[in-house]
């Protein structure tokens, strides 16, 4: 399997039923038109309107994956989501589809499966943590009130959406794969303990 980085504009537009999709590939930069989903449609619905003010998503990583079968190549689209309430919640979701859209989609939703709870003391994390997932090691530092982000693309993602304000970071393993990274700082945020007083 093999994965190609592009580029990728999304349009949302209202249609009163759901169209064929449109894909137009003009190299490598992807352009797709695809309609509101019905909850979005329904827009001030309660349980809608709720969940869309609860969650912030991200694409964090998008790829066009080929898949060798007996017919040849068959070719998909992987994203890469985090989504997160920028309150101590904050999940990364993987999948695949045969369109951007449905990638997307499925990411997203397994995203908020994957939720974690992020224990975050006076806007940083409680003490110093490391974690590895494959090839890919993080190493996450709590940082003094209003030092900021001091981290790269795929960790500055997941602790933005966690909700983690001040915080440095560090990439430790030699590699450049973003979802491993993403696990890695996941894996890393679930060793997080608060000290209870008096211990």
């Amino acid at each position: 399997m093999t994965g190609e980085a592009i580029n990728i504009t999304v349009e949302l537009r209202d249609w009163p039923k759901e169209p064929e999709k449109e894909v137009l590939n003009f190299n490598n930069n992807i352009l797709i038109s695809m309609p509101y989903s019905r909850r979005e449609r329904r827009g001030s619905s309660g349980r809608g309107r709720r969940e869309k003010e609860e969650f912030e998503s991200q694409l964090l990583d998008l790829a066009r994956v080929a898949h060798t079968r007996e017919g040849g190549k068959k070719l998909k689209f992987r994203a890469v989501m985090v989504v997160g309430d920028q309150k101590g919640r904050v999940g990364v979701g993987v999948a695949s589809g045969l369109d951007v859209a449905k990638a997307i989609e499925k990411a997203t939703r397994l995203a908020k499966k994957n939720i974690i709870m992020v224990p975050i003391k006076e806007s940083t994390i409680p003490h110093e943590v490391r974690a590895k997932y494959g090839a890919a090691k993080v190493m996450l530092k709590p940082q003094r009130l209003g030092r900021g982000l001091v981290a790269g693309g795929t960790v500055r993602i997941i602790c933005h959406l966690s909700g983690i304000k001040n915080i440095s970071s560090k990439i430790l393993g030699a590699t450049g794969n973003k979802i491993n990274n993403a696990r890695a700082t996941i894996r890393a945020l679930k060793k997080l303990t608060v000290q209870k007083k008096g211990q």
